[in-house]
């Protein structure tokens, strides 16, 4: 089926503090006192009820803060605030980035070749997967082994060089995915201005087997640029000092054969010195955050190969069809995303902590502050009106069970709100035994554990009946009611790596429409980087440079320069 698209311009935001569903949430609210306990032995079906599966994840919101009333006043939010409406225009592709006048169409990077969107009279997933198509072709070539570098050499290090979305989606998955690299192949990822960064990525690579991977669709970006230009002189400079290139030809055709390209900017791309034909395109529907799942993974195709990215892809499809067609009621990223925002806005929780027992997915975190924080921390709506309510969560995390040893305190007998989402696999990648024990048994022990424990606390009672000294009672009284959603999976396959991003998407997709914001723009990071590019002649040495800055940097700049001594 083509789908063909209107392109009006979209009406403005509901406000939801005006919902009459908000209203019957403030009520509950102001008289909601969470009792798991009571909630689980009045409901013997509560298991049951609060538990829902997406393709390949299944999802326990059982010991979260969810009644049956709550969830009935959330799911009239959904439509006094018209949410349906919204999700089907991201997907057929209008421009519901308003402020940039964009469609959102990171959904379409995966959508299978049979399928067809168009948008402005050209054929978007054609589009998506001839560029998919030359980058599987590339990706063969390196992992073959006939691409070569100048000195004829095998590659056998990619450097993504990136930053922001062109760096923590691909860093992410590639650590997530390490067990299906391919051996001998390894990649690593520069994004860092701070020159200790691409030191760190490149002083133990050998020029000769190394290949860069630029990321910037403009080809211009400040960061991603310097690094690109201080990475090809090393290049070069290893090269000739290893005797493969003696002149400015041989350095052009070196280039060439170590750098590629992640742009539309076809014309800085050759400038570079990188062919044309070694650029992949992506397209201005598709946003930093939400765009991993394009050919700015090309650094995770390389190292997973053509048909475990396709997998990667099909994850990211399996859980889109399931947020496009499942009924709210059964709909787990519609559902997580009301239930963020019961958390946000109604009970005061400033934070959110994700907390994955897989090592393989340290990162996630930090993936997932970009995705939530990017799209949500606004504060004014689509229309540029002032939001009326509380809009963004902060996110953070780190895998179990390191965390345990730090922050695990705060969560379970701390003072704060903060919602934790648990993530696991069934299956380890790497399955070994201390002894008789299966450590990912063990592993999962902590996890089961740690929810029930949030859940359930230990009561004073409880304290004492172990025969604690009455004085200490209190320190080891365990409150309990904080709420957790667990998140299961056979195992962290390439497809349900893409079914975990794609469902924090739709969440992050579902809390924006509710609050009214655009979620597909990011202007709060372009005021730094102006001033910071106003500021750098002043800390080169700029005196008049200098004297335009406020008295409070102009200080601080002075005493950098004060201190340096290389």
């Amino acid at each position: 089926m083509v789908l063909r698209t209107s392109v009006a311009p979209m009406s403005a935001p509901v406000d939801p503090t005006a919902a009459s569903a908000w209203s019957s949430l403030r009520r509950l609210a102001d008289s909601f006192t969470p009792d798991l306990r009571g909630w689980f032995d009045s409901e013997p079906e509560r298991v049951d009820l609060y538990t829902f599966d997406a393709a390949d994840l299944h999802v326990d919101l059982s010991k979260s803060y969810l009644t049956a009333e709550v969830l009935a006043a959330l799911f009239a939010l959904v439509t006094d605030t018209d949410i349906v409406s919204r999700r089907d225009a991201m997907f057929a592709g209008d421009r519901i980035n308003v402020t940039e006048d964009r469609a959102v169409l990171h959904t379409a990077l995966r959508l299978p070749k049979g399928a067809a969107l168009e948008i402005d009279g050209r054929d978007v997933v054609a589009d998506v997967h001839a560029e998919l198509d030359k980058m599987y072709a590339f990706a063969d070539q390196v992992r073959s082994g006939e691409w070569v570098g100048a000195s004829g050499k095998r590659i056998e290090t990619v450097v993504n060089i990136g930053i922001g979305g062109s760096d923590l989606g691909p860093v992410m998955v590639y650590e997530a995915l390490l067990p299906y690299k391919q051996q001998g192949l390894e990649c690593r990822f520069v994004s860092n201005i701070d020159p200790t960064d691409l030191w760190e990525k490149t002083h133990d690579l050998d020029p000769e087997t190394t290949l860069f991977i630029i990321a910037s669709k403009t080809f211009t970006t400040l960061e991603t640029m310097t690094n690109a230009r201080l990475a090809k002189k090393w290049l070069l400079d290893g090269l000739a000092g290893a005797g493969v290139i003696n002149d400015a030809e041989q350095q052009a055709e070196a280039i060439a054969k170590h750098f590629v390209a992640v742009s539309t900017a076809l014309d800085l791309v050759a400038d570079f010195g990188i062919d044309p034909a070694n650029a992949f395109g992506f397209w201005d529907w598709v946003g930093g955050r939400y765009s991993v799942d394009s050919v700015i993974g090309t650094s995770v195709c390389v190292a997973i190969g053509p048909e475990r990215f396709a997998e990667f892809l099909s994850g990211f499809h399996a859980i889109d069809e399931h947020f496009r067609t499942t009924a709210v009621e059964q709909n787990v990223p519609m559902i997580m995303g009301l239930l963020n925002v019961w958390y946000n806005n109604f009970l005061d929780a400033q934070s959110h902590a994700v907390l994955p027992y897989a090592q393989y997915l340290h990162r996630f975190p930090a993936y997932l502050q970009q995705l939530t924080m990017e799209s949500n921390g606004k504060s004014v709506r689509w229309d540029s009106s002032p939001v009326t309510t509380q809009t963004g969560e902060v996110f953070w995390g780190e895998p179990g069970t390191n965390g345990q040893h730090a922050f695990y305190q705060l969560l379970h007998q701390g003072t704060k709100l903060i919602p934790a989402d648990f993530i696991a696999v069934a299956n380890s990648a790497h399955p070994l035994t201390d002894g008789d024990a299966d450590v990912h048994d063990l592993l999962m022990s902590n996890f089961f554990a740690q929810t029930a424990a949030l859940a359930w606390g230990k009561t004073e009672e409880e304290v004492r009946a172990e025969g604690t000294a009455e004085e200490i009672v209190g320190a080891r009284v365990f409150p309990g009611n904080r709420p957790t959603a667990a998140i299961l999976a056979p195992e962290l396959s390439p497809k349900i790596v893409g079914e975990l991003i794609a469902l924090y998407e739709h969440i992050t997709f579902v809390e924006g429409a509710i609050w009214g914001i655009d979620s597909f723009d990011q202007w709060g990071v372009e005021l730094g980087k102006v001033l910071a590019k106003q500021l750098a002649p002043a800390v080169s040495g700029d005196e008049a440079a200098l004297e335009q800055a406020d008295p409070s940097t102009r200080a601080q700049i002075e005493w950098y320069r004060a201190h340096r001594t290389s």
